[in-house]
């Protein structure tokens, strides 16, 4: 008797969102964005309401992202989890209203069924022992509609990595894909984060082919679709751009939209101003020296995720010297931070992910 593909799958990890909090910004790794959205640098085409499902799902599985470079181990780790068979999934759930906010049933159904169809084919990838693994699918599998108000789907260990491992990454505000009613407009934005702050300068044709369209010439492309676009990114994004052409040469240079970018502004002035006052208590108090912070402070300063994580030690540590009746300040510098280490150790394997790569945890000695 054979085997079904379902039967074949095997689900290693579950992400829900479960406090329904909404992030101001979600991260978008470059590789997803080149292979899923431009790949051979043109532009798909996604419906609004399957971008929303992908800001959703980016959304829900944001704490677990990492830059290689900044958790070597996290890797190799996420390897040996999603890497060592083939069809080896994880399980997202998101509300039905996060995706048509309307109650629309329809539009929900018909977002999953194009992630679900779109790019389906084999994808292969080779981990770190140099095994072969390979998946069958599109970004998303199997989509389950819950009458509850909610979508539960799969996600191959493929895709998975391209949306948690993020070498390079740039932000996009959460909100993109509720404030801006035309796809295209979303997905140049998305395009417009990857330019460099000088711009670019590209010719017609490679604009209309790589968005799609097909405007006959520079002053129509510049008035029928740059325009609306600044004007939308002015108003809802943190990035837009100026635009001017030349014969078929069109100039687009990314800016900061003012209103936006100078609120973010005053609050990134104020949570770096905390972190640093934060770490000149720590450096004072518990003597630690230049060579012993910089990659403690690298790790609190860069990864929030690593900092919470930290700060949550840094209350453990505290508690047990009073229960031991010592003082948290009879540690200094490396033992300071070796004790700071092992309760981290101790409460990320007391999470999910560190039940699946109890190694997983941040280095901060």
């Amino acid at each position: 008797m054979a085997v079904s593909e379902k039967d074949l799958r095997h689900i290693r990890k579950i992400f829900e969102n479960k406090n329904d909090a909404i992030p101001d910004r979600i991260r978008l790794g470059n590789h997803f964005v080149d292979d899923f959205i431009f790949d051979d640098s043109e532009a798909a085409d996604i419906p609004i309401n399957a971008l929303r499902v992908i800001f959703n799902l980016i959304s829900i599985i944001g704490n677990e992202q990492f830059r290689p470079q900044d958790r070597p181990k996290q890797l190799s780790l996420f390897d040996e989890e999603f890497e060592t068979d083939n069809n080896i999934f994880a399980s997202i759930k998101i509300k039905n209203s996060k995706i048509s906010p309307s109650g629309c049933t329809k539009q929900v159904i018909d977002a999953y069924e194009f992630l679900a169809k779109f790019k389906m084919g084999w994808y292969k990838s080779v981990n770190s022992k140099g095994k072969e693994i390979k998946t069958f699918g599109g970004l998303i599998s199997t989509p389950s509609y819950d009458k509850r108000g909610y979508t539960t789907f799969l996600v191959s260990s493929y895709w998975l990595k391209k949306l948690l491992v993020i070498p390079e990454y740039n932000y996009v505000l959460y909100n993109l894909v509720y404030n801006v009613r035309n796809n295209k407009h979303i997905i140049f934005a998305i395009w417009l984060s990857k330019l460099p702050e000088n711009g670019t300068v590209l010719k017609l044709s490679t604009l209309n082919k790589k968005f799609g369209l097909n405007y006959k010439n520079a002053n129509d492309f510049c008035f029928k679709f740059l325009k609306p676009a600044k004007i939308s990114l002015d108003k809802f994004n943190i990035l837009s751009f100026n635009y001017r052409y030349k014969a078929d040469q069109i100039y687009i240079i990314p800016i900061l939209t003012k209103v936006i970018s100078d609120k973010v502004m005053t609050e990134n002035n104020q949570k770096s101003l905390k972190i640093n006052e934060r770490l000149g208590y720590f450096k004072k108090r518990y003597g630690l020296k230049e060579h012993e912070m910089i990659q403690f402070f690298h790790q609190y300063r860069n990864i929030s995720q690593t900092r919470e994580l930290i700060e949550k030690s840094f209350k453990e540590y505290v508690r047990n010297c009073r229960l031991k009746k010592i003082k948290s300040t009879n540690y200094q510098g490396q033992q300071f931070l070796n004790e700071i280490q092992e309760h981290m150790k101790q409460i990320y394997r007391s999470t999910k992910m560190g039940e699946l790569l109890p190694n997983g945890y941040p280095i901060i000695v």
